[in-house]
């Protein structure tokens, strides 16, 4: 079991940024993938961003791709997603989220553990 605990969400204006982290209390996760979702009401999860295992590999949506980061820093089991230049429509509750393999795409499916999720809320 891994326990996924984000932090960072708060309120910002058109054109602001946020650094969302999450924090895996869970050593072995540094051997697994990880991503972060977004989810509005209404819709399903959203992948934003992903990175592998040794944070070699990483993939962005096309929706987010320029303004959004996602690092990794297996000393401190955590992952971070960097947010510029939001925009109102990227209001949503952000979800941090492990797999089970090295590499895991943009799917849903792909993700076993799940945090809590954390909300962002861009005002135009």
């Amino acid at each position: 079991q891994v326990h996924l605990v984000e932090s960072g969400g708060g309120s910002v204006q058109d054109g602001g940024s946020l650094r969302l982290s999450c924090v895996a209390a869970d050593e072995t996760h540094s051997d697994h993938c990880m991503a972060w979702f977004r989810q509005v009401p209404g819709k399903g999860r959203e992948g934003i961003a992903g990175i592998s295992a040794d944070g070699g590999l990483k993939w962005h949506a096309d929706a987010v791709s320029g303004r959004f980061t996602i690092s990794r820093d297996k000393t401190k089991n955590t992952v971070a997603l960097e947010m510029t230049v939001l925009k109102p429509d990227d209001t949503a509750t952000y979800y941090c989220a492990a797999g089970t393999k090295r590499f895991c795409d943009a799917r849903e499916s792909e993700y076993v553990y799940w945090g809590q999720g954390t909300q962002v809320t861009v005002s135009s």
